[in-house]
């Protein structure tokens, strides 16, 4: 199965971006008796991405989404 990747098209990044997610996780919270706080067995119930922009250039209006393959293919120059 491929994964998922982001792709600048305005200036070829493909490595570095800012991403903005919003997250429901369902957790369970031990505090011990002096008040602090383990969280265990934390499960994501709900996850959306809301903002994507590149961190070379700026621009969050030109990111295109790319398998591993095809970024992998972009990255290395072609042998001609």
């Amino acid at each position: 199965m491929a994964t998922l990747r982001y792709r600048c098209s305005l200036c070829g990044n493909l490595t570095r971006f800012d991403v903005v997610t919003t997250s429901t996780v369902k957790a369970f919270y031990h505090y011990n008796l002096g008040g602090g706080l383990t969280i265990e067995d934390a499960e994501t119930l709900n996850s959306s991405v809301d903002e994507v922009s590149c961190r070379w250039c700026g621009h969050g209006n030109a990111i295109e989404t790319v398998d591993e393959i095809t970024a992998a293919d972009d990255a290395v120059p072609s042998e001609q």
